[in-house]
């Protein structure tokens, strides 16, 4: 039990075991400052973007009418044929409809593009 007691107190604290930063008060400011660059740094690169990018989408929503040619999340291209609450009902041929909720649109197709685009080419 002495053993222990002697490691303990041999790893005690330096200079009586005041435990002060000895910087005065900047010691927590300039701790702080590198945080808060980090944050910076991050909503502009990373949370406004998003912040536009959903806002855009939530107004494509929004502004989706029947006949609209759309896209699918799931990379399906239909025309809308009925608009629900949360359900939009999409024709994808003839007589062929199918329901799809409203946030899985992924944008409005352009015109003509009624069918998936070809794959790209490969280069030879």
């Amino acid at each position: 039990m002495g053993l222990f007691i002697g490691t303990a107190e041999a790893m005690g604290l330096p200079g009586g075991g005041s435990g002060g930063s000895g910087a005065g008060g900047l010691g927590g400011f300039t701790g702080l400052v590198p945080l808060l660059l980090m944050f910076v740094i991050f909503y502009f690169l990373l949370i406004r973007p998003q912040q536009k990018k959903a806002k855009k989408h939530r107004e494509m929503l929004a502004n989706v009418k029947r006949g609209d040619s759309v896209i699918t999340n799931g990379g399906i291209y239909g025309r809308v044929a009925e608009i629900n609450d949360q359900v939009i009902i999409l024709e994808v041929a003839d007589k062929v409809r199918i329901k799809v909720a409203r946030g899985y649109l992924a944008g409005i197709a352009g015109p003509g593009q009624e069918t998936a685009p070809p794959p790209p080419q490969k280069p030879a």
